[in-house]
């Protein structure tokens, strides 16, 4: 009676972890479907954000900095606030590695939001045609 018991409750779970990871995939196939079509807004965002796992806000938080405008950002001032955070949380002097990595990423997404803006700017300056073309 015992074992009878036990063989239903291993069925039953397997039924209900089966039943998990096909959602899990559906859901997983969804979003790289959603991100692929551009579902994101703004120049490359869905990518960017799925390349880094931070919005450009929170990168700009982590680093305690203001976010790039009109294509420009301080990057001497970037590049020192990450070095002094990153080194400030070493994991050998007792810093947290979690951290470490959330200040590279925040770094990482910074730049490459600068990165993809210079890009676009430099295309219209080589292409003016182009881009009133697009602005309509």
């Amino acid at each position: 009676m015992a074992h009878r018991l036990i063989v239903q409750i291993a069925m039953v779970g397997s039924r209900v972890v089966g039943r998990a990871f096909v959602e899990a995939y559906r859901q997983a196939a969804a979003t790289q479907r959603h991100t692929a079509q551009g579902g994101s807004s703004g120049v490359g965002s869905g990518r960017s954000l799925a390349a880094s796992g931070l919005t450009l806000d929170e990168a700009c938080k982590i680093l305690n900095v203001s976010p790039p405008k009109a294509d420009k950002a301080d990057l001497e001032q970037i590049t020192e606030r990450f070095q002094r955070l990153f080194d400030l949380n070493k994991p050998e002097q007792g810093g947290s590695f979690y951290l470490q990595s959330k200040i590279l990423r925040a770094r990482e997404r910074i730049e490459m939001e600068v990165g993809q803006k210079e890009a676009v700017a430099q295309q219209r300056k080589k292409n003016p045609a182009e881009s009133v073309k697009d602005a309509r």
